[in-house]
């Protein structure tokens, strides 16, 4: 059940990621990294629907976080790349090509081998307030040093290093999407007396101006495999190290895992550089 959940809201990630960039290089440049480049693309009904699919698919991802683990919810979301392909030829009218099979069917292999070898489990609901602070000044100052970096790099670079970022904030708010989830079952006084959702919040529309901007900038196929490989890589070192979830630390399946991820990874930056996406928006 947790799977199917996760692979709907991948889907609807899919649909919202489309709608978004292609709104997003109409916006103003000078609204670049900050929070009036949202109020500017609300004005773009196509951005709407893109924000429908993006809340639908963030729900979806909720109740999965509520039920699963990290390590296994956050790579399925990687799984929008393989509906991002197709609805991007139904956009332009055209079929997938051999090379656009191949890459999803890489995609495919590495991320099940990863699964199967980590034998993810649920884990803990919540950490230590010292695990928070730490995670939030490492992933914070990666953020901001990835921020300042992005100025002073030319525009392929530029766009990567900021969906990067958007990746760990991304990251860092599904972390807290399952606390939040946690503190919801245990009553909503909990839930409103906890920081999470707060944190959440901050963490969630920090990461959605970022990606706006990267969208903004260039097509997907400049922002979309950082911004498809960082977030669950995030994901996964958030889980194992501050909830305590479980994957193998066997010699074998630390082997398998890794190269299950590192065909993952060769998947969508082939995927990524289709047609389809390279010239999107």
């Amino acid at each position: 059940m947790v799977v199917a959940i996760a692979l709907a809201a991948s889907l609807c990630y899919a649909v919202a990621v489309v709608l978004q960039q292609r709104t997003a290089q109409s916006a103003a440049p000078e609204a670049a990294l900050r929070p009036r480049l949202l109020t500017q693309l609300a004005h773009r009904p196509v951005w709407l629907v893109g924000i429908a699919a993006n809340v639908a698919g963030y729900g979806l991802r909720f109740v999965a976080l509520s039920r699963g683990s990290l390590v296994l919810v956050q790579p399925l979301l990687v799984c929008g790349i393989l509906f991002a392909l197709p609805l991007a030829a139904a956009g332009s009218g055209r079929r997938l090509d051999r090379r656009e099979w191949a890459s999803a069917a890489v995609i495919v292999a590495g991320l099940a081998a990863f699964l199967v070898a980590a034998g993810p489990t649920r884990g803990s609901a919540d950490a230590s307030t010292r695990d928070w602070v730490a995670l939030a000044g490492v992933s914070g100052l990666a953020v901001a040093v990835a921020l300042v970096a992005s100025r002073r790099l030319g525009l392929a670079r530029a766009v990567a290093v900021l969906a990067g970022s958007a990746g760990v904030l991304f990251a860092v708010a599904a972390a807290l999407t399952k606390v939040t989830a946690g503190a919801l079952g245990r009553g909503l006084s909990d839930a409103a007396a906890s920081p999470a959702p707060y944190g959440m919040v901050v963490a969630g529309v920090a990461g959605m101006v970022v990606v706006q901007t990267a969208f903004q900038a260039a097509p997907l196929a400049a922002s979309l495999p950082m911004l498809t490989v960082v977030e669950p890589l995030a994901s996964i070192g958030i889980g194992r190290l501050l909830l305590g979830e479980h994957v193998s630390s066997t010699a074998g399946g630390v082997a398998v895992e890794v190269a299950g991820l590192a065909l993952m990874t060769l998947g969508v930056f082939a995927a990524t550089t289709s047609p389809l996406l390279r010239g999107a928006g």
